[in-house]
Formats: C-alpha cells, structure tokens, sequence
C-alpha cells in the first residue's frame, strides 16, 4: 500500500470512529461494556487541529505531506481521554498486539479497536488504544479478536507499537462474541 493511500486510510478510519452509531454500554457481570467511542470524550475531533489540510493536493513523499503525518501523529499521540473511566471495572473487545511472550504466553499486550492497527498500519489515537496487564499470563494469538475484562486506568504509556491513553488490570479474556443488541 503506498503512502498516501495509507495515511487517507487512517484518516477514514477515524473519521468512522467519530461518526459512529452511539455505543451499546451495558453490564455483564460486574463490569461495564464498552464500545471503542465510549473512550472518546465528548466532540474531540482530531482533523480540527489541521484545518485547511486538502490531502489530494499534498504529493506523496513531499516535505508537505511529512510535516502533516508529524503534526497529525502528535495530535494522535496526545489524544484527550475520559478521565472519569478511572478505577472502573469495564469489558472492552479488540484485537491483540502482544508486546511480550514468555512459554507461549503473554502477559501485556495491546488491545486495538480494528485488524492491523500498530502492525499493519499507523497506530490510532492514544484515546483508541489500551494497554493491558494480565493478572496471569495466557495464550493469545497476534491479532485475535477477545474480550478482556478488568479495572481501568488513565494513564499514557508508550511502546514500540504505539502511545496508549488507556490501561487495564485485566481480570479475564473471552472468545469475542458480538453483543445481543437490546
């Protein structure tokens, strides 16, 4: 995939973050469901940072389009979270980027709201990535769609795959199921 499909890519893939439908947040068990645009505060939208920016007009590989992808990285980086989310017990699904293996187990790990983000493509914002801490270790495969339950933390970390603004004690990982819809 070239540059600037990539970067027009995660652009979109933003876009329908903060144009999605409103979450499904419910209880299971003890914990609070969550959806990925339960994490976003309330009319943040990272493109107003960038006004003007026409990326049709920006040439692939041009000093341009590097400065953008710099300025639009640091938004992303720095992206405002949820704060109240603080010491609440939530389920969130995602996919994982292990950051560790031990025995063919891992213990921290990134959840991720959608396939290929942190290794396929450019991360996404800060406030769409959770880092999450196994009480235990357990087997999980890159990418694998789960639950994971556990007590969330607001609290900036930064790994080679990418800046998270969330971070879980977790308690339990699940197969993903999709939601029943009420």
């Amino acid at each position: 995939m070239n540059r600037r499909r990539r970067v027009l890519l995660q652009a979109g893939l933003m876009a329908t973050l903060l144009q999605g439908a409103p979450a499904l947040t419910q209880s299971r068990g003890n914990y609070r469901t969550l959806q990925w645009d339960d994490l976003l505060p309330e009319g943040w939208n990272p493109q107003s940072a960038l006004p003007g920016l026409d990326a049709k007009r920006i040439a692939e590989g041009s000093a341009e389009e590097l400065e953008w992808q710099r300025k639009m990285r640091k938004i992303w980086d720095n992206a405002p979270v949820r704060d109240e989310l603080e010491g609440q017990r939530v389920r969130l699904p995602g996919y994982v980027v292990p950051l560790e293996y031990s025995t063919g187990a891992i213990r921290e790990f990134l959840l991720v709201p959608y396939f290929g983000a942190c290794i396929h493509s450019p991360p996404p914002p800060a406030n769409q990535i959770v880092m999450v801490r196994m009480q235990k270790p357990i087997r999980l495969r890159t990418m694998e769609a789960c639950w994971v339950s556990g007590v969330m933390g607001v609290q900036q970390q930064s790994t080679d795959w990418g800046v998270s603004g969330y971070s879980l004690s977790g308690h339990q990982v699940e197969e993903y199921r999709p939601p029943r819809k009420p």
